[in-house]
């Protein structure tokens, strides 16, 4: 886990939360708030990569989702506070954002696994974002070279993908990420 930001008698409170300093990266769970460490290049890479493409099929549809990525807030629950700041996410529902953060679970979240704290993504998040009703939450795992999708609507768990596959997104009708593609244009 990541270090605590601070040892605290109380949990988090949002007015707390929102006082911390600006550009702190901070994810609270259970009202703890917790340091994020910075992205790495590979890390940004593929983000800006996996936006990219997931961007550019939302505008050649003209759908009505929205993409963003970290930092951007997702509050999940305000009692115990639990604020995540995906590294992707896409909103479908607009009335979710009110201009500076997602209220509510988004549909479709990607986090890329950092070295350090590979459990963070697959145990804690796993959990948090299944319980809080994210349709759909991908771990990719650049360093095993792996995708792991996970489809809480359908009830599928754990359906695990290598850089060589072409993965479909669930929450589109026919949005297909190549992964080969992008391990070769990003060598990895």
């Amino acid at each position: 886990m990541p270090p605590a930001l601070q040892l605290q008698s109380e949990p988090i409170t949002l007015e707390q939360y929102e006082a911390l300093p600006a550009g702190e990266r901070v994810e609270v769970f259970d009202g703890i708030a917790y340091n994020m460490a910075s992205p790495s290049q590979i890390h940004q890479s593929i983000s800006m990569q996996l936006s990219t493409i997931i961007n550019n099929y939302i505008l050649r549809r003209k759908g009505a989702c929205s993409i963003f990525s970290a930092p951007f807030d997702v509050l999940l629950s305000d009692k115990p506070l639990l604020i995540v700041q995906p590294d992707i996410m896409v909103i479908c529902d607009k009335s979710k954002l009110d201009g500076k953060r997602c209220n509510g679970a988004p549909d479709f979240i990607i986090e890329i696994v950092s070295p350090g704290n590979p459990a963070d993504d697959y145990i804690r998040k796993l959990y948090y974002y299944q319980k809080a009703g994210v349709r759909e939450y991908w771990i990719v795992d650049p360093r095993r070279r792996m995708v792991t999708v996970n489809c809480f609507q359908e009830n599928l768990l754990n359906i695990q993908y290598s850089f060589d596959s072409a993965v479909r997104v669930g929450i589109f009708d026919d949005l297909l990420i190549n992964f080969s593609d992008l391990a070769r244009l990003l060598d990895i």
